[in-house]
């Protein structure tokens, strides 16, 4: 493999005008094609295979045209202090926002709070539910604003009104100037690390390439694949990072070959040859990572982890051919200053020259055991919290009380108890039973005898009196593990139930039960994600490296660093351990993809970070070092660039820590915590201290096993027998006449 990249790599060095507009080319091609595509509808977010999602789909074909999934708009009132909602004043303000209400456009119903019993025991909170036939997305501005003029009037006569629901939700910003902040921190990481405008500019350039071709490819293949405007997030995310990660190995291989004395375009063939074939493996662990997420099982995150794959493997085949084509425009601005005004001789001492990764690699390979165990036992610790790991999904509850849904939220948690914010929606089939009505009354009877349900609704049925929905207010919070034994409860006695229910039977669905099914759900596919991503990546690292202990040793720092992470956020968003810091105002369980997305991003990432670090080492050991000269060669080769590579990642994932919604503040922190433990604990501590403690064992491999699988050569040892081309240096004037050759 190292071969073939070397010949494209100086292919694309030398047809540089060719590479250079073929990928503006493409990128035309696909922003002409996003242009012309008509939008994705949106099928909203589906999980197969659960009751909750059953539930829902009953209801969708036995009320037609009720819009089970329109935009909804709870509007809370809460009276002045000493004050009653019933009160002849405080009533007609509440009745004339309700009689408004109705008559904005798109609402379907409008339920008022003292003909449906909507008020509080204390009489001083009532709510009224505004419903609308379309989703929350596809709302008028005008609809909006009419409701939103309607209730500013109330404000304005003395009640305290405020909103739920997603028909006015909040809207959330990605990152902030946060996010704007981390990605100038690497550029300032990039321009530190290369000492180069060019050489920090140029992985920017290639990414942003990368990314644009991705993200209107996508936007054109959306109608085709039901890709909506969230399937690309993560394939921005990931296609930026792995495309700044890929074009940083790249250049800075061809520096240090230009530093060994090589001419522009071999240095640029060595460059992708060796540290390119690192860059299509690294790429081949993060794609599997990602296309490893259809075993969960849930549409939307098969389509996110497949776009965000794609998008990979761009950014992989940009950092092969269009990185070497750029080089070519440019072969000596990427050098640093000191480089190019130095001489040839100076320049292959400074090559020599221990740094400060060489340094570090000495001292743990020194005294490998206290630095094995320090970082075993300490991110062991760090991940003991995991072990309380609650999923779920944060709703209104985890968002900041400077939000409207946040203080309807409380209010109505003040008013009608902390269930209140997360009934559970009963769905009755009633088709086969004898007497639908006494079915129904049957299921509800012993849905509300319960214990931990303090209230069910009237039975509402379908036109053809065979469904019956009805909903049961659990005592607990929506969040409460209370809640969720709940629904088990109630499921578990489904056959009691429906024996004495005369034939019907019931499902129980609502935005609670849709929470603890999808969390279960995801639970339950985590190990086999696991195993299939992990075994995967071993076969690929078994190819790489031609060793058994080194997969081994990559898979158990991979686990360690990600529940270290999952640690982590336990214990901050969980157990509330400086939440403050972060400007976490609420504790609660985790977001149910959470684990899902750490281990598939953050797998991707740690192999990136395995496959660049040890691949310099076990070049080192192929090429005569020993096991521990290996080890710190390599370091002295690589540490800087995975060290600033880690740093950038961390700094766009934090970017994210700044954002105004809990979610998108764990999916940061998460991420950001996870490449700090990996990069700077795993691979720079545990990798050394591993490799120098199992010396030449490390890298065996079974004669039989060596002889079944390909010589892939990705440390490049067949192109170190070439005979390296002497250059002149960059100030020489003979310089410039060869070295474009």
């Amino acid at each position: 493999m190292a071969t073939v990249l070397y010949h494209l790599g100086r292919a694309a060095f030398r047809w540089r005008w060719f590479f250079a507009l073929l990928w503006v080319a493409v990128l035309g091609v696909t922003g002409f094609a996003a242009t012309k595509a008509p939008a994705a509808a949106d099928d909203g977010f589906t999980m197969p295979g659960i009751e909750s999602q059953k539930a829902f789909d009953l209801m969708e074909q036995r009320f037609p045209g009720t819009a089970a999934d329109g935009a909804t708009a709870r509007i809370v009132f809460v009276a002045p202090t000493g004050e009653k909602i019933t009160a002849t004043q405080n009533k007609a303000v509440v009745e004339s926002l309700v009689d408004e209400a109705a008559d904005g456009s798109q609402v379907s119903s409008v339920v008022d709070p003292f003909r449906a019993k909507a008020v509080s025991k204390d009489l001083t909170t009532a709510y009224a539910t505004v419903g609308f036939e379309a989703k929350a997305d596809d709302l008028t501005d005008a609809g909006k604003k009419h409701l939103e003029d309607a209730i500013k009037k109330a404000q304005e006569a003395g009640l305290t009104v405020e909103v739920g629901g997603d028909a006015l939700a909040t809207p959330t910003e990605a990152g902030g100037p946060a996010e704007a902040i981390g990605i100038a921190i690497a550029a300032v990481v990039l321009l530190i690390t290369f000492g180069s405008m060019a050489a920090a500019g140029l992985p920017l350039l290639t990414a942003l390439l990368g990314v644009g071709i991705s993200m209107t490819a996508i936007t054109a293949l959306s109608s085709a694949f039901g890709l909506t405007s969230t399937t690309g997030t993560l394939a921005t995310m990931l296609g930026l990072a792995c495309g700044i990660d890929y074009a940083l190995f790249v250049v800075s291989r061809y520096r240090e070959e230009r530093a060994k004395g090589h001419v522009p375009r071999e240095a640029a063939g060595l460059a992708v040859g060796t540290a390119g074939s690192s860059v299509v493996f690294a790429g081949l662990t993060v794609v599997i990572a990602l296309a490893g997420l259809s075993v969960v099982g849930i549409p939307t995150l098969t389509k996110m982890g497949l776009a965000a794959a794609g998008g990979v493997l761009i950014a992989v085949l940009i950092c092969l051919t269009a990185v070497p084509a750029l080089l070519g425009f440019w072969p000596n601005a990427v050098l640093s200053r000191g480089v190019r005004k130095d001489s040839k001789r100076s320049r292959r001492k400074q090559q020599k020259r221990h740094n400060a990764g060489s340094r570090w690699a000495s001292i743990v390979v020194r005294h490998p055991v206290p630095f094995l165990l320090l970082g075993v036992v300490g991110l062991g610790a760090i991940a003991v919290p995991a072990l309380d790991l609650q999923l779920g999904m944060p709703g209104d509850e985890a968002k900041s009380t400077s939000t409207t849904e946040r203080r309807a939220y409380d209010a109505l948690a003040d008013g009608f108890g902390p269930g209140f914010n997360g009934p559970l929606t009963v769905v009755v089939d009633a088709k086969k039973a004898h007497d639908p009505n006494a079915a129904v009354a049957t299921v509800l009877r012993d849905v509300k005898g319960t214990e931990g349900v303090v209230s069910v609704s009237a039975p509402r049925y379908n036109e053809s009196g065979d469904t019956a929905v009805f909903t049961a207010t659990p005592s607990s919070s929506p969040t409460d593990a209370k809640t969720k034994d709940l629904v088990k409860a109630i499921r578990g006695e489904r056959a009691v139930i429906e024996a004495e229910a005369d034939g019907a039977s019931f499902e129980i669905t609502g935005t609670t039960a849709l929470n603890i099914d999808v969390a279960e759900k995801v639970q339950a596919a985590l190990v086999p994600y696991l195993v299939v991503v992990v075994g995967l990546a071993f076969v690929l690292l078994l190819l790489v490296f031609r060793s058994l202990l080194v997969p081994v040793k990559a898979a158990a720092g991979f686990l360690l660093s990600v529940l270290a992470a999952l640690g982590s956020v336990v214990l901050v968003f969980q157990q509330g351990h400086a939440a403050g810091l972060l400007g976490v105002e609420q504790t609660g369980p985790i977001m149910s993809m959470m684990p899902i997305f750490l281990v598939g991003i953050v797998f991707g990432l740690a192999m990136d970070y395995e496959v660049f670090l040890v691949s310099r080492i076990r070049e080192a050991y192929v090429h005569g070092d020993s096991p521990r000269e290996a080890v710190v060669s390599g370091f002295r080769h690589s540490a800087r660039v995975v060290v600033a590579a880690a740093a950038i990642m961390m700094a766009v994932f934090s970017g994210f820590i700044g954002a105004g919604e809990s979610m998108v503040k764990m999916i940061g922190f998460g991420l950001a915590i996870a490449v700090f433990f990996d990069a700077f604990v795993v691979r720079m501590m545990l990798v050394p201290a591993a490799l120098s403690l199992l010396g030449d064992r490390g890298w065996r491999l079974p004669r039989w096993l060596d002889r079944i699988l390909p010589d892939i050569d990705v440390e490049g040892e067949k192109l170190s027998r070439r005979a390296p081309t002497p250059e002149p240096s960059p100030a020489d004037p003979a310089h410039q006449a060869v070295s474009l050759h």
